[in-house]
Order: C-alpha cells, then structure tokens, then sequence
C-alpha cells in the first residue's frame, strides 16, 4: 500500500506544476470575467433608456402613439422634425450625439391602419461598434417599436376594425432598416444582419491570430529548451563564432517560420473572406470587405505581431535550463493572445474604460485583432500608432535578447521552482 500511495504522490508532483496548474486558473478566471461583462452588458442594454430622433410627417391619430410610447419609456428625443427635409438633420444629430437610432414615419402611416393594412416605417441604425456587445444597444429601440404595434393592436380591437387581414391587426407595424457603422451605409440592413457578418470576420481573424502566436511561441521557447538539454546550444558557442551572428541568425531563421507562418494564414483568411463576401451579396453587405490596401495593412500587422511574439519567445527561452522547464514558459505568451482575443470578440477598444484600453494596448497582439474592426469604423489612427508600437515592440525585444545572449543566463537559465530559483537560493543563505 505504501508502495502505491508513493507512486501516487510523485505522479501528482510531476503532473501539478505550475505549467498545468496556471493554464487552467487562467481561464477560469478569463470565462469568470467575461460571464460577468456579459451579463452586465445584457442589463445594460434591457435598462437603457431609448435614445433616439424622430421624424413624424403623419397628422393622424396612430402616429400619436409613438409619443405617448416615448413618454412611457421615458426615452430621449434628440430631434424631433415633421417634413422630408428634416430626414437629414435627424440622422445628423443621431451621429454627433450618439442617438441609437431614428425613427421615420412617412405621411400615410395612419391611413394605412385605418383601411385595415400594415404600416411602414423606416428606421436608421447607429451601430457605434462591431463587437458582439454592439447589436445589443438597439434593444432599447426595438423594444419601444414593439410597444407601439402593442399599442396599436390594442387600439384597433377596441374600436371593432375590419377583419379581412388579421395578420394587419396583430401585427399592425413593420419597418425597414438602414445601418450606418461609421461612415458606411448599409441599406436594408439591420443591425442584428451586420453583427453576424462581423462576428464572422471578426471572431475568425483573431482566433487564427491567437492560434498562430501560441503555436510559433511553443515551437520556438520548446527548441531552446531542446538545444540546453541536448547541448547543442553550448556545442555552438564554443564556436568560432560571435554571439551576435549566432541571435541574428536564431532571429532571422525564426523569423521565416514566423512569417511563412503568416503568409498561410492570410492565404486562408483570403479564400475564407471571398467565401463570406459571396454569401453576403444578397444582404448589402458586400461594402464591408476590406480593399487592397487595408488587407495589405492587416498582413503587415499579421507579420509585425508574430516578430514580437517571435522576440519574447527569444527572451523567454534564454531562462529556461532544460525542455521541462521551457513548457511552463510558454504560458506567459499563450496568456497574452487569448486576452485581445476575447475582448474583441465581444466589444471594441474604443468602448472600453481608459484603463483597459492602456492595457490591451500594452499587449502587441491587440492591434492586428482589432485592425479589422477599426478600419471598418474609420478609427484609422488606432491602426497606424499600433504598427509604430508594433515596429517599437519588436526592436525592443531584439535588442533585450542580443544582451542575453551574451551573458551567462543562455547557458546556465533560470530555475522555474522556489528551490531551484534566485529565491530559493537566497533563503538556504539565510
């Protein structure tokens, strides 16, 4: 029986180490704060308030109900017009102050329910992001949309309409949508169309993404740990060779993989987005496809964002003394790409509190994540200051791993445990 509770105890000390143990807390934690963002971003957008413009050009009566419903809901009116003309200015102050959306309704709307048919309305949509979190703001509206017809089927029972069309009566409202994200126009389109379409590009870029960098990262770190425990690494500087030539060349043939790496992703991501615009013909949706010239900017923040991975794999495994030890070093990267990964999926970086957005800035993996989305927004000048950060980041790295390279840390690393590290060293002197 000991002989087995022995063995027990050295397969839980081999198997729970921090390399397996962080992972899973990690994410934990990451699917803990993101069930919480989630569902405060559900309450907040069932308790907004609507917030909206409105252009009524009907003087009778069912018209009427919108103001009673806004009075109900205590909803915002930004702009409240009554000709065609006013369209224009409506939709100008939905922009500048950041309205959800408006609402309107042309001169024949109470005639059409009066003569037993189904109104029409028009209703332009201000998507203020391309998050999955963005679709959500439009409820408010949806719900005081839904108010009205309720009203309205309310009035018609009351007062004893023609049933020719009962459908007419329980659903007395219908409208059209038109979609403005940023200084796109997407006509007969709605919101909840334009967020799938996006969840569709924008969930499959950074999942690749992260895939690619936790792929390079574990590859890389894991063959430095192979070179020190094989020896091989020792072997080559014993070389008449300087130790600068030796980075350079570590850096210059990883970075090939790297971007050999990169180069099959685009080319799926190409044959991957003409699948999907060609899907979104019928939906209106075919103007949301990046030109030539954005696609090349993705590519190149693609590359620039698998050198910086590239560069702290470099660190990183300059610490590591054996293969073992070298497994556990890959989390730190690994826990770098999933975050940007999950914060875009669900929201944009120009939603976000100022602290989160410093901090998601910090990781270099944010920006070809999010270039997608921003271009698509016209934020412009977030993709360009992420390519300098990018170009900064990666020579930063390339200069810290040429200074390891020339001190003893490459050959003797850095113990990953309290007793074999700098830590325990200093408390067995004391």
């Amino acid at each position: 029986m000991s002989h087995i509770l022995s063995l027990i105890k050295k397969e839980l000390r081999e198997l729970l180490t921090p390399a397996t143990i962080l992972p899973i807390v990690i994410v934990a934690l990451l699917f803990a704060s993101l069930g919480g963002l989630t569902g405060g971003a559900v309450e907040d957008a069932v308790t907004a308030k609507p917030n909206i413009a409105i252009v009524n050009m009907d003087d009778g009566n069912f018209s009427q109900i919108y103001y009673e419903v806004i009075d109900e809901l205590n909803a915002t009116v930004v702009y409240n017009g009554s000709e065609q003309a006013d369209i224009d200015h409506a939709l100008a102050a939905m922009k500048s102050q950041g309205a959800m959306a408006t609402l309107v309704i042309g001169p024949d709307y109470s005639s059409t329910i009066e003569s037993g048919g189904r109104a029409n309305i028009t209703i332009y949509w201000n998507m203020v992001g391309t998050g999955m979190f963005s679709s959500m703001s439009t409820m408010p509206v949806e719900m005081l949309v839904g108010t009205v017809a309720a009203n309205t089927t309310e009035v018609l029972i009351r007062s004893g309409m023609p049933e020719e069309n009962p459908q007419n009566i329980t659903s007395p409202v219908q409208y059209e949508s038109t979609t403005f994200l940023g200084e796109k126009e997407l006509v007969g389109v709605g919101p909840a169309e334009v967020s799938a379409f996006l969840q569709g590009q924008s969930f499959m870029m950074p999942l690749l993404i992260m895939i690619v960098i936790v792929m390079l990262g574990g590859i890389i770190i894991s063959s430095m740990g192979q070179e020190k425990e094989n020896k091989t690494l020792e072997t080559l500087l014993t070389l008449p060779v300087s130790r600068t030539t030796i980075v350079s060349g570590k850096l210059i043939g990883s970075a090939l993989v790297g971007l050999l790496f990169a180069g099959v992703y685009m080319l799926g991501m190409n044959y991957y987005m003409e699948g999907l615009m060609s899907m979104a013909q019928d939906m209106e949706l075919a103007e949301l496809k990046l030109g030539i010239a954005e696609t090349a900017i993705v590519g190149l923040m693609v590359a620039l964002a698998i050198l910086c991975a590239l560069g702290l794999c470099m660190i990183l495994g300059a610490f590591a003394k054996n293969y073992k030890a070298a497994q556990s070093l890959t989390i730190p990267i690994s826990f770098l790409a999933v975050i940007p990964f999950f914060v875009v999926m669900f929201t944009d970086f120009v939603n976000l509190p100022l602290m989160a957005q410093a901090i998601l800035f910090i990781i270099p993996f944010t920006h070809p994540m999010m270039a997608m989305n921003n271009m698509l927004m016209g934020n412009y000048e977030l993709v360009y200051y992420g390519i300098v950060y990018l170009v900064a980041f990666t020579l930063a790295t390339v200069a810290i791993t040429v200074r390891l390279y020339k001190s003893d840390i490459l050959l003797t690393g850095l113990g990953t445990t309290i007793s074999g590290g700098p830590l325990g060293r200093f408390l067995r002197k004391r």
